[in-house]
Protein backbone atom coordinates (compact mmCIF):
# COMPACT_ATOMS: atom_id res chain seq x y z
CA UNK A 1 0.00 0.00 0.00
CA UNK A 2 1.33 3.44 -0.95
CA UNK A 3 0.55 6.49 1.13
CA UNK A 4 -1.99 8.56 -0.83
CA UNK A 5 -0.13 11.81 -0.13
CA UNK A 6 3.22 10.59 -1.43
CA UNK A 7 4.42 11.07 -5.00
CA UNK A 8 7.38 10.06 -7.09
CA UNK A 9 10.75 9.37 -5.52
CA UNK A 10 9.36 9.86 -2.02
CA UNK A 11 6.61 7.30 -2.44
CA UNK A 12 6.71 4.99 0.56
CA UNK A 13 4.96 1.88 1.74
CA UNK A 14 2.37 2.82 4.37
CA UNK A 15 3.10 1.27 7.76
CA UNK A 16 0.43 1.08 10.51
CA UNK A 17 3.13 1.30 13.19
CA UNK A 18 3.53 4.99 12.39
CA UNK A 19 0.20 5.71 14.08
CA UNK A 20 1.77 4.95 17.46
CA UNK A 21 5.21 6.53 17.15
CA UNK A 22 6.66 8.74 19.85
CA UNK A 23 8.05 12.08 18.67
CA UNK A 24 10.71 14.00 20.57
CA UNK A 25 9.79 17.65 21.16
CA UNK A 26 12.51 19.45 23.09
CA UNK A 27 13.50 16.16 24.70
CA UNK A 28 9.98 15.12 25.72
CA UNK A 29 8.41 12.13 24.00
CA UNK A 30 4.93 12.84 22.68
CA UNK A 31 2.34 10.77 20.89
CA UNK A 32 1.83 11.70 17.26
CA UNK A 33 -1.34 13.74 17.83
CA UNK A 34 0.18 15.46 20.87
CA UNK A 35 3.48 16.49 19.26
CA UNK A 36 2.90 20.20 18.68
CA UNK A 37 4.85 23.45 18.66
CA UNK A 38 3.74 27.02 19.29
CA UNK A 39 2.20 29.16 16.55
CA UNK A 40 4.83 31.70 17.66
CA UNK A 41 7.66 29.31 16.81
CA UNK A 42 10.25 30.79 14.44
CA UNK A 43 9.95 27.80 12.12
CA UNK A 44 6.21 28.24 11.72
CA UNK A 45 6.26 32.02 11.41
CA UNK A 46 9.33 32.44 9.20
CA UNK A 47 10.84 29.10 8.21
CA UNK A 48 13.75 30.09 10.47
CA UNK A 49 15.66 26.89 11.18
CA UNK A 50 17.71 24.02 9.80
CA UNK A 51 17.02 20.32 9.46
CA UNK A 52 18.40 16.92 8.45
CA UNK A 53 16.95 13.70 7.10
CA UNK A 54 18.49 10.53 8.54
CA UNK A 55 18.24 6.88 7.54
CA UNK A 56 18.10 4.06 10.09
CA UNK A 57 19.02 0.56 8.94
CA UNK A 58 20.39 -2.66 10.45
CA UNK A 59 20.52 -1.25 13.97
CA UNK A 60 22.30 2.00 13.18
CA UNK A 61 22.03 5.49 11.72
CA UNK A 62 23.75 5.97 8.36
CA UNK A 63 26.33 8.76 7.98
CA UNK A 64 25.28 10.31 11.29
CA UNK A 65 28.48 12.36 11.92
CA UNK A 66 28.23 13.90 8.45
CA UNK A 67 24.61 14.91 9.00
CA UNK A 68 25.34 16.38 12.43
CA UNK A 69 28.27 18.33 10.99
CA UNK A 70 26.06 19.79 8.25
CA UNK A 71 23.36 20.69 10.77
CA UNK A 72 25.89 22.59 12.89
CA UNK A 73 27.27 24.37 9.81
CA UNK A 74 23.75 25.48 8.87
CA UNK A 75 23.02 26.68 12.39
CA UNK A 76 26.24 28.69 12.46
CA UNK A 77 25.40 30.21 9.08
CA UNK A 78 22.10 31.58 10.42
CA UNK A 79 23.77 32.56 13.72
CA UNK A 80 21.74 30.11 15.81
CA UNK A 81 23.03 28.35 18.91
CA UNK A 82 21.43 24.89 18.95
CA UNK A 83 21.76 24.80 22.72
CA UNK A 84 23.10 21.24 22.88
CA UNK A 85 26.46 19.68 22.13
CA UNK A 86 26.74 17.31 19.18
CA UNK A 87 26.94 14.38 21.58
CA UNK A 88 23.85 15.57 23.47
CA UNK A 89 21.82 15.88 20.28
CA UNK A 90 23.04 12.48 19.09
CA UNK A 91 21.96 10.97 22.42
CA UNK A 92 18.52 12.55 22.03
CA UNK A 93 18.15 10.96 18.59
CA UNK A 94 19.19 7.57 19.98
CA UNK A 95 16.82 7.89 22.95
CA UNK A 96 13.93 8.58 20.59
CA UNK A 97 14.75 5.53 18.48
CA UNK A 98 15.10 3.29 21.54
CA UNK A 99 11.81 4.53 22.98
CA UNK A 100 10.13 3.49 19.73
CA UNK A 101 12.03 0.20 19.48
CA UNK A 102 13.22 1.22 16.00
CA UNK A 103 16.22 -0.45 14.36
CA UNK A 104 15.57 -0.71 10.63
CA UNK A 105 13.56 0.79 7.77
CA UNK A 106 13.21 4.16 9.49
CA UNK A 107 13.53 7.73 8.21
CA UNK A 108 14.13 10.53 10.72
CA UNK A 109 13.31 14.21 10.28
CA UNK A 110 15.53 16.15 12.68
CA UNK A 111 14.51 19.80 12.89
CA UNK A 112 15.92 22.75 14.82
CA UNK A 113 14.24 26.16 14.73
CA UNK A 114 15.35 29.35 16.45
CA UNK A 115 12.59 29.04 19.07
CA UNK A 116 9.47 30.90 20.15
CA UNK A 117 9.09 34.62 19.48
CA UNK A 118 7.27 37.15 21.64
CA UNK A 119 5.68 38.57 18.48
CA UNK A 120 5.73 37.65 14.76
CA UNK A 121 8.80 39.42 13.39
CA UNK A 122 11.99 38.49 11.56
CA UNK A 123 14.52 39.78 14.09
CA UNK A 124 16.22 37.04 16.13
CA UNK A 125 16.26 39.42 19.10
CA UNK A 126 12.50 38.83 19.46
CA UNK A 127 13.12 35.13 20.23
CA UNK A 128 12.36 34.40 23.88
CA UNK A 129 13.17 30.68 24.22
CA UNK A 130 15.91 28.24 23.41
CA UNK A 131 15.72 26.55 19.98
CA UNK A 132 12.90 24.13 19.30
CA UNK A 133 14.27 20.65 18.55
CA UNK A 134 11.92 18.07 17.04
CA UNK A 135 12.79 14.50 16.07
CA UNK A 136 10.22 12.59 13.99
CA UNK A 137 11.11 8.94 13.31
CA UNK A 138 8.83 7.02 10.95
CA UNK A 139 8.84 3.58 9.42
CA UNK A 140 9.40 4.43 5.77
CA UNK A 141 10.60 2.23 2.95
CA UNK A 142 10.58 3.23 -0.73
CA UNK A 143 8.00 1.64 -3.00
CA UNK A 144 9.64 -1.61 -4.17
CA UNK A 145 9.13 -1.17 -7.92
CA UNK A 146 10.52 2.38 -8.13
CA UNK A 147 13.89 1.03 -9.29
CA UNK A 148 12.32 -0.86 -12.19
CA UNK A 149 9.89 1.94 -13.02
CA UNK A 150 12.21 4.92 -12.69
CA UNK A 151 11.04 8.50 -12.22
CA UNK A 152 10.15 11.33 -14.56
CA UNK A 153 11.59 14.84 -14.40
CA UNK A 154 10.34 18.16 -15.76
CA UNK A 155 12.61 21.17 -16.20
CA UNK A 156 10.97 24.09 -14.41
CA UNK A 157 11.41 27.83 -14.88
CA UNK A 158 12.20 28.32 -11.19
CA UNK A 159 15.98 28.69 -10.92
CA UNK A 160 18.38 27.82 -8.14
CA UNK A 161 19.66 30.99 -6.55
CA UNK A 162 23.25 31.93 -5.85
CA UNK A 163 24.79 32.71 -2.45
CA UNK A 164 23.95 36.39 -2.87
CA UNK A 165 20.24 35.49 -2.59
CA UNK A 166 20.24 32.34 -0.43
CA UNK A 167 23.17 29.96 -0.37
CA UNK A 168 21.93 26.60 -1.61
CA UNK A 169 24.26 24.81 0.80
CA UNK A 170 22.00 25.97 3.64
CA UNK A 171 19.51 23.22 4.47
CA UNK A 172 16.98 25.65 5.89
CA UNK A 173 13.33 25.26 6.82
CA UNK A 174 12.55 27.89 4.21
CA UNK A 175 12.16 25.80 1.05
CA UNK A 176 9.80 28.00 -0.96
CA UNK A 177 12.13 28.05 -3.97
CA UNK A 178 12.06 24.25 -4.11
CA UNK A 179 8.35 24.09 -3.31
CA UNK A 180 7.52 26.33 -6.26
CA UNK A 181 9.63 24.06 -8.47
CA UNK A 182 7.88 21.00 -7.05
CA UNK A 183 4.45 22.53 -7.77
CA UNK A 184 5.36 23.21 -11.39
CA UNK A 185 6.62 19.65 -11.84
CA UNK A 186 3.45 18.28 -10.25
CA UNK A 187 1.30 20.37 -12.61
CA UNK A 188 3.30 18.96 -15.52
CA UNK A 189 2.66 15.41 -14.30
CA UNK A 190 6.29 14.70 -13.41
CA UNK A 191 7.69 13.09 -10.28
CA UNK A 192 10.39 15.66 -9.58
CA UNK A 193 11.53 19.06 -10.83
CA UNK A 194 14.83 19.50 -12.63
CA UNK A 195 16.19 22.95 -11.80
CA UNK A 196 18.71 25.06 -13.70
CA UNK A 197 21.28 27.55 -12.45
CA UNK A 198 21.05 31.27 -13.36
CA UNK A 199 22.94 30.69 -16.63
CA UNK A 200 20.71 27.82 -17.73
CA UNK A 201 22.99 24.91 -16.89
CA UNK A 202 21.60 21.93 -14.97
CA UNK A 203 21.81 22.45 -11.20
CA UNK A 204 19.84 19.88 -9.22
CA UNK A 205 16.31 18.63 -8.51
CA UNK A 206 13.88 20.15 -6.04
CA UNK A 207 14.52 17.52 -3.34
CA UNK A 208 17.22 15.24 -4.77
CA UNK A 209 20.54 15.48 -6.61
CA UNK A 210 20.86 14.70 -10.30
CA UNK A 211 23.47 12.64 -12.18
CA UNK A 212 23.85 11.55 -15.79
CA UNK A 213 25.99 8.89 -17.44
CA UNK A 214 27.61 9.56 -20.80
CA UNK A 215 30.13 7.29 -22.51
CA UNK A 216 31.03 5.56 -19.28
CA UNK A 217 31.45 8.80 -17.31
CA UNK A 218 29.26 10.08 -14.49
CA UNK A 219 28.49 13.81 -14.47
CA UNK A 220 26.86 15.95 -11.81
CA UNK A 221 26.66 19.71 -11.46
CA UNK A 222 29.22 21.79 -9.57
CA UNK A 223 28.36 22.51 -5.91
CA UNK A 224 27.63 26.23 -6.23
CA UNK A 225 23.89 25.85 -6.91
CA UNK A 226 22.94 22.75 -4.96
CA UNK A 227 22.76 21.55 -1.39
CA UNK A 228 25.93 19.96 -0.06
CA UNK A 229 24.26 16.57 -0.17
CA UNK A 230 25.58 13.76 2.03
CA UNK A 231 24.40 11.15 -0.46
CA UNK A 232 25.72 13.21 -3.38
CA UNK A 233 29.20 13.30 -1.83
CA UNK A 234 29.10 9.58 -1.13
CA UNK A 235 28.06 8.76 -4.70
CA UNK A 236 31.09 10.69 -5.95
CA UNK A 237 33.20 8.82 -3.40
CA UNK A 238 32.02 5.34 -4.42
CA UNK A 239 32.46 6.14 -8.12
CA UNK A 240 36.12 6.86 -7.42
CA UNK A 241 36.44 3.75 -5.27
CA UNK A 242 35.12 1.43 -8.00
CA UNK A 243 36.95 3.18 -10.83
CA UNK A 244 34.07 4.97 -12.54
CA UNK A 245 35.16 8.37 -13.90
CA UNK A 246 33.09 11.05 -12.17
CA UNK A 247 33.06 14.79 -12.83
CA UNK A 248 31.48 17.82 -11.20
CA UNK A 249 30.94 20.02 -14.24
CA UNK A 250 28.49 22.30 -15.96
CA UNK A 251 26.29 20.63 -18.54
CA UNK A 252 23.10 21.54 -20.37
CA UNK A 253 19.81 19.89 -21.23
CA UNK A 254 21.40 18.83 -24.51
CA UNK A 255 23.64 16.51 -22.50
CA UNK A 256 20.73 15.30 -20.40
CA UNK A 257 18.41 14.44 -23.27
CA UNK A 258 21.10 12.36 -24.98
CA UNK A 259 22.45 10.71 -21.82
CA UNK A 260 22.96 6.95 -21.66
CA UNK A 261 21.66 6.76 -18.09
CA UNK A 262 20.40 9.19 -15.46
CA UNK A 263 19.61 8.89 -11.78
CA UNK A 264 18.75 10.95 -8.73
CA UNK A 265 20.07 10.51 -5.21
CA UNK A 266 18.90 11.24 -1.68
CA UNK A 267 18.95 9.99 1.89
CA UNK A 268 15.53 8.32 1.65
CA UNK A 269 15.69 6.26 -1.55
CA UNK A 270 19.42 6.17 -2.28
CA UNK A 271 20.02 5.82 -6.04
CA UNK A 272 16.84 6.02 -8.15
CA UNK A 273 16.87 5.74 -11.96
CA UNK A 274 15.34 8.39 -14.21
CA UNK A 275 13.32 7.13 -17.16
CA UNK A 276 12.26 10.42 -18.74
CA UNK A 277 13.19 14.12 -18.76
CA UNK A 278 10.83 16.62 -20.41
CA UNK A 279 9.21 13.85 -22.43
CA UNK A 280 12.55 12.52 -23.70
CA UNK A 281 13.16 8.90 -22.75
CA UNK A 282 16.50 8.04 -21.18
CA UNK A 283 18.14 5.29 -23.21
CA UNK A 284 18.83 2.89 -20.34
CA UNK A 285 16.59 2.81 -17.26
CA UNK A 286 18.74 1.61 -14.37
CA UNK A 287 21.65 0.77 -16.64
CA UNK A 288 24.79 -1.13 -15.63
CA UNK A 289 26.69 1.88 -14.28
CA UNK A 290 23.71 3.00 -12.18
CA UNK A 291 23.40 -0.51 -10.79
CA UNK A 292 27.10 -0.67 -9.98
CA UNK A 293 26.93 2.66 -8.16
CA UNK A 294 23.83 1.62 -6.20
CA UNK A 295 25.47 -1.54 -4.91
CA UNK A 296 28.68 0.28 -4.01
CA UNK A 297 26.68 2.95 -2.21
CA UNK A 298 24.74 0.34 -0.21
CA UNK A 299 28.02 -1.21 0.89
CA UNK A 300 29.37 2.18 1.97
CA UNK A 301 26.11 2.93 3.76
CA UNK A 302 26.39 -0.32 5.71
CA UNK A 303 29.94 0.57 6.76
CA UNK A 304 28.85 4.03 7.93
CA UNK A 305 26.35 2.99 10.59
CA UNK A 306 26.48 4.52 14.07
CA UNK A 307 24.94 1.83 16.31
CA UNK A 308 21.79 2.73 18.20
CA UNK A 309 23.00 2.93 21.79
Amino acid sequence: MIDDDAHGVHDYVADPRNADILISVNGELKKRDEAVVSVFDSGYILGDGVWEGLRVMDGGVAFLPEHIKRLWAGAKTIDMDIGLTKDELTARVMDCLKANGMEDGVHIRLMVTRGIKKTPYQGPRFTITKPTIVIIPEYKNPVPDIIQRGVTLFTVHVRRTGPAEQDQKLNSHSKLNCILACIQADKAGADEALMLDPLGFVATCNSTHFFIVRDGEVWTSPPEYCLGGITRANIIKVCREVGIPVFEKRFSLFDVYSADEAFITGTFAGVTPVREVDGRSIENIDGPISQNIREAYKALQARSLTPIA
